[in-house]
């Protein structure tokens, strides 16, 4: 599913957007191969939703990440997405969108990880935790 947004994305590079086309794509942000500046992910810590338009710069499509420049609040940002990071995308002037279920699993089962963790913590040191060991 990820190889349809990225032939969109290299047809973006290749010829631009017209009509006033535009792209929507959600990330997760904390993901470890995304990098965007530390005062973006503080103000989106978990997923952030960005619009391609009208103004980006410096954008390349890579084998497994896209890079992009663009302005926040007239800041500009160079941003690295990896796209196992990617939530959904839409292009609302083909009417189309995808989900990607498999990355927002991901960003769900982390959110579970931190509050097993937690619980975990809470617990007695005297006291032995089977949950993460299988059974034969």
């Amino acid at each position: 599913m990820i190889n349809v947004l990225i032939e969109i994305l290299q047809n973006i590079k290749k010829n631009g957007l017209k009509n006033g086309n535009h792209l929507y794509i959600t990330f997760i942000t904390n993901h470890p191969s995304v990098s965007i500046p530390d005062w973006l992910l503080k103000k989106y810590p978990e997923e952030m939703t960005i619009v391609i338009q009208y103004e980006y710069y410096n954008f390349s499509i890579n084998k497994n990440n896209f890079k992009i420049g663009l302005s926040f609040n007239d800041i500009k940002v160079d941003l690295i997405i990896d796209y196992k990071s990617i939530i959904s995308f839409v292009d609302p002037n083909s009417n189309f969108g995808l989900k990607l279920k498999s990355n927002e699993f991901k960003k769900t089962k982390n959110k579970k990880m931190q509050k097993t963790t937690k619980i975990k913590k809470q617990r007695s040191n005297n006291v032995i935790d089977f949950t993460n060991y299988k059974k034969i």
